[in-house]
């Protein structure tokens, strides 16, 4: 158990504590199932086998290794696992973060609260995208407008030519 947690800290720099008390069966598989879709994992850990799994990291969360711990392997995308918890938090009232590791950084329960309410990483990119696109489209509807102003002179002038034929 101690090297297959000690894989699973090794592929994540980014994890959340939370204490699981008074969860049910069934409320930590619905977690479980929202997390997963971020690309997080969850799992119950005894505090004694995550410190011996991970003598450094341990040190740095020490004070939050107490009392039954569960640890979201978050992977890269530390936001989508920081809002699935908050939303399960706010659905059922009843999981409690303890702390996070982001990055190396030790963070509490209000920043890990905070981080979930930035936006995801696949909204970052939309609204990238989004930039990148107005100026192009803008460029695109001007020279267009141009194109429909020139064509309406041209059809004008054909218009008075036929009404008013030279002699």
């Amino acid at each position: 158990m101690i090297g297959e947690l000690r894989e699973r800290m090794s592929q994540t720099r980014n994890l959340f504590l939370t204490d699981f008390r008074s969860l049910t069966v069934g409320e930590i598989s619905k977690l479980r199932r929202s997390l997963t879709q971020g690309g997080a994992t969850y799992a119950v850990v005894k505090n004694t086998l995550f410190t011996k799994a991970a003598p450094e990291i341990a040190g740095q969360l020490e004070a939050y290794l107490h009392g039954p711990t569960a640890v979201v392997f978050a992977g890269e995308d530390i936001v989508g696992p920081a809002k699935a918890l908050q939303s399960f938090i706010d659905e059922t009232k009843k999981l409690e973060i303890k702390a996070g590791l982001v990055d190396g950084r030790v963070i509490g329960k209000a920043e890990v609260e905070q981080l979930s309410k930035l936006p995801s990483l696949d909204e970052l990119r939309s609204q990238l995208v989004g930039l990148l696109m107005a100026p192009l489209q803008n460029l695109v509807s001007t020279l267009s407008g141009k194109q429909t102003e020139l064509a309406g002179v041209l059809e004008s002038l054909a218009e008075k030519q036929a009404a008013h034929p030279a002699a």
